[in-house]
């Protein structure tokens, strides 16, 4: 039997969105950080894929940047980029290049989806330190290291990923599908990458509604209930908020 969302959440008749949708959760916050003179860097923007839909739902509306902001910076390691509509720069580079921005330009950078494909870590912490403002915020949505996603995945080889979203999420796109790596997805990982000595750790957990249930109305009421059963880093989601914090002047420095 294939699931009707609207009878599970009567309340997405009025704005499209449910009470657990973690895309208006996560970017709901992210706008609240915006100010219209930032400027904001998406971190493996990818090709905008909601934005394709002509639906123009509340969702997409939080997630579009552009507009709200002086600039948005879109990043990726894919050309598909290039078919970004709502970014007003695109860079395709390599992993383990720079960042195309200069030190302390930005004043946020936003990565949706990303930091479970990350290799290297050390690395793009360091890009992110840099690029960004005193003040700045580093803002993420990725899966959990402990949660089901994060823990299924981690058992499963990269090579069987595609085949088996075909079955859980037959409306995605080969074309995005991504290695994972979860090297940046724990507190720990934040923890050890960001210093708290040099950022303000804001992050914290949450369980969306179900997203990998392959339309079946069983499947998700299981997960919808092992989600209601867990805390903490066994959530689901990961949702980092990091700020970086001004540094010190020098004992003896001149003011």
């Amino acid at each position: 039997m294939s699931l009707e969302l609207t009878k599970l959440y009567p309340e997405m008749c009025a704005g499209a969105y449910s009470r657990d949708d973690g895309g208006v959760h996560f970017f709901s916050r992210v706008n609240a950080l915006l100010r219209p003179q930032m400027t904001v860097m998406d971190l493996g923007a990818g090709r905008g894929v909601i934005f394709h839909t002509g639906a123009n739902n509340y969702y997409e509306r939080l997630a579009r940047l552009q507009g709200k902001v002086e600039r948005v910076i879109g990043v990726d390691v894919d050309d598909g980029i290039l078919d970004h509509p709502y970014l007003d720069e695109r860079h395709v580079v390599e992993a383990t290049a720079p960042l195309p921005a200069g030190d302390e330009s930005v004043d946020l950078v936003v990565s949706d989806w990303v930091l479970e494909h990350i290799v290297d870590p050390e690395h793009i912490a360091a890009e992110i330190e840099r690029v960004l403002k005193p003040g700045g915020w580093f803002c993420a949505r990725t899966p959990s290291h402990l949660g089901y996603v994060g823990t299924l995945v981690r058992l499963i080889p990269n090579a069987f990923h595609t085949r088996i979203l075909r079955h859980l999420q037959p409306w995605r796109a080969v074309a995005s599908v991504f290695p994972t790596f979860y090297r940046l997805n724990s507190r720990n990982a934040l923890n050890r990458y960001f210093p708290p000595a040099q950022w303000r750790n804001s992050s914290y957990t949450f369980n969306p509604a179900p997203k990998y249930y392959g339309n079946s109305n069983l499947l998700f009421h299981a997960i919808a209930f092992y989600q209601r059963l867990t805390w903490g880093p066994f959530k689901t989601d990961l949702y980092v908020f990091l700020q970086k914090l001004p540094q010190e002047a020098p004992a003896g420095a001149a003011h």
